[in-house]
């Protein structure tokens, strides 16, 4: 027993994880990690929530650390991390804070030249840490008892101030090793930026601001990892511009705002949207994400002599980049130079359509994922997060219009089809005060549906919506064939099936617009899991998807440089 001074190399690490404010762990036991859930079990602050494998685990962890700014995950050596890692890769691609732990290889195995079950049948045990170092900001093997609190702490204070995973691996013959008990540490330490790189990018940026005559604000998926939603909204305010939102950014800032124009995502951009963007004498990106998927197969038509592209930690105006600026700070402080300029807004308004109201549910009319979302759309309060997968639901979902409070999550940079049902799981798990909304194509729910018995164990109260359309929607219209088609599941049964005996799941399918009015009231007062399978024609996905899939495949297919002397 460790005295009070004094605890394991496990009961630290399950001290930090609680003193970083978390309060659930996603975990998959295996015979390396043993000892180390024994002791983050000993931590009554920390809750334990036993995902059905690595994968799903990872996706869980990605969800709770978009609600809760940080997450965890506990695996065992090589089969469990390689199994997660894909989700990793997710975390980092998505500036996501999650700490991977895994147990790790004895310290004896590898001098005594050892050959270990989990492994690659060779003594050499370091390569899962190589095969993380990729997609995590430290990968640290933990081998010495008297070097693990260090290690910890600076893995711990990475993740958090860099907003990326971290992968710790700790020997099994560790774990329970005494080390000093945690001092106090300062986890949180804002880095400090140029203050004469922002100056100077201020004034720049503030002149050509100033001189243009009809500019707009076009905000990013990198502002929130930069911790500077509020700035933006603070220098929208302060300029009077009319602002977008990237569809990897949607929900970033208020869609009630007066001064919102809709999604600029090229040319399936909300309507009139692309128009003032595109038509701008000088246009701010703070922190956008500029991959083929948010531009629409890279066809923005953003001209870089009018832009002033303002990221995590650099401003670059045309002919001058300015390293080391905070994006928080230079948007703070441009707010104050910016002279108030509604021209922008002021066009937008004149072109502006308002929404047509959806006609009265038809009960009996087979229904269309058109109709689907103008009835989820009714779903949408200040208490609701949406959550939409890769495929049709993000176009779909982009002509939502969030009240003010409601939340929106996407993976668009990653893209990893099966995300959504592992991160409405860690989302709800992380805010049980709110109603999560996801919808999932059946191609990408087939990959993970097995968590769906990890949300009815936990009591997990979520609506999700399985698209049920015979096959990769997405993929269809990016490049289509057989591959494209899947077997057909029973989906709403599924909820019987993980029930079992003590679960308060409920299923239902629909094929009708009054089958999912019905289905969507009662699962708004069903006090457990509602899965809604929607039946749908396998042609029906929105105009959006079908130019921006041309628009994918075309920068896709474009064809390689010849090799100089090939024939």
């Amino acid at each position: 027993m460790a005295e009070a001074n004094r605890t394991t190399v496990g009961g630290y690490l399950a001290t930090r994880l609680a003193q970083i404010g978390l309060r659930h762990y996603m975990a998959i036991p295996g015979d390396y990690n043993l000892a180390l859930f024994d002791r983050l079990l000993a931590n009554q602050d920390l809750t334990m929530i036993s995902c059905c494998n690595e994968l799903n685990a990872g996706y869980a962890a990605d969800g709770y650390a978009r609600a809760h700014g940080v997450a965890a995950m506990l695996v065992t050596y090589s089969v469990g991390g390689l199994s997660a890692i894909n989700a990793v890769a997710g975390h980092y691609a998505e500036d996501l804070p999650v700490i991977v732990i895994s147990g790790g290889v004895n310290t004896h195995s590898e001098p005594e030249n050892q050959i270990l079950h989990h492994s690659l049948g060779e003594v050499r045990y370091d390569y899962v840490r190589q095969m993380f170092k990729p997609v995590t900001v430290e990968a640290v093997n933990i081998r010495l008892a008297e070097e693990a609190p260090a290690q910890i702490d600076q893995a711990l204070a990475a993740c958090l101030n860099r907003r990326k995973p971290v992968y710790l691996e700790i020997a099994c013959n560790i774990a329970n090793q005494e080390v000093p008990a945690p001092k106090p540490f300062q986890f949180f330490k804002k880095a400090s930026g140029d203050p004469g790189g922002l100056a100077e990018a201020v004034e720049q940026a503030a002149l050509m601001l100033n001189a243009a005559v009809k500019p707009v604000a076009v905000g990013g998926a990198k502002l929130r990892m930069a911790g500077a939603l509020e700035g933006f909204r603070k220098f929208v305010e302060a300029s009077g511009y009319a602002v977008a939102m990237m569809p990897n950014a949607k929900g970033f800032f208020p869609e009630t705002h007066p001064n919102f124009m809709g999604i600029y995502w090229g040319p399936v951009s909300s309507p009139g949207t692309a128009s003032i963007v595109e038509s701008a004498d000088v246009y701010l990106f703070a922190g956008p994400v500029l991959s083929d998927y948010a531009s629409c197969g890279h066809t923005v038509e953003i001209s870089q002599a009018k832009l002033i592209l303002a990221g995590p930690d650099f401003v670059r105006l045309p002919g001058a980049t300015y390293n080391g600026v905070r994006l928080d700070e230079f948007l703070t402080a441009l707010a104050d130079k910016v002279s108030p300029n509604p021209t922008s807004l002021a066009s937008f308004n004149r072109i502006r359509t308002e929404t047509v109201p959806e006609p009265a549910v038809d009960r009996e009319v087979r229904i269309q994922t058109r109709r689907l979302f103008a009835q989820i759309q009714g779903m949408l309060d200040a208490n609701t997060t949406l959550i939409a997968e890769t495929g049709d639901s993000w176009f779909n979902a982009m002509n939502l219009k969030l009240p003010e409070g409601s939340a929106f999550e996407i993976q668009m940079q990653y893209g990893s089809i099966g995300w959504s049902v592992g991160a409405a799981l860690g989302y709800q798990l992380a805010r049980p005060d709110r109603r999560v909304i996801a919808c999932i194509g059946d191609g990408s729910f087939q990959m993970t549906a097995q968590e769906i018995s990890t949300i009815i164990r936990y009591g997990l109260k979520p609506i999700i919506f399985v698209m049920n359309n015979g096959g990769y929607t997405i993929e269809v219209e990016i490049h289509d064939g057989p591959y494209n088609t899947i077997k057909n599941w029973n989906y709403a049964d599924l909820a019987k099936v993980f029930n079992a005996d003590d679960g308060h799941a409920w299923g239902c399918r629909v094929t009708t617009e009054g089958g999912a009015e019905e289905a969507i009231k009662k699962a708004l007062s069903h006090d457990g899991l509602s899965l809604i399978e929607v039946v749908l024609d396998r042609d029906d996905c929105s105009k959006d998807l079908l130019e921006w899939g041309a628009r994918v495949a075309a920068n896709n297919s474009r064809p390689p440089v010849p090799t100089a002397g090939f024939r």
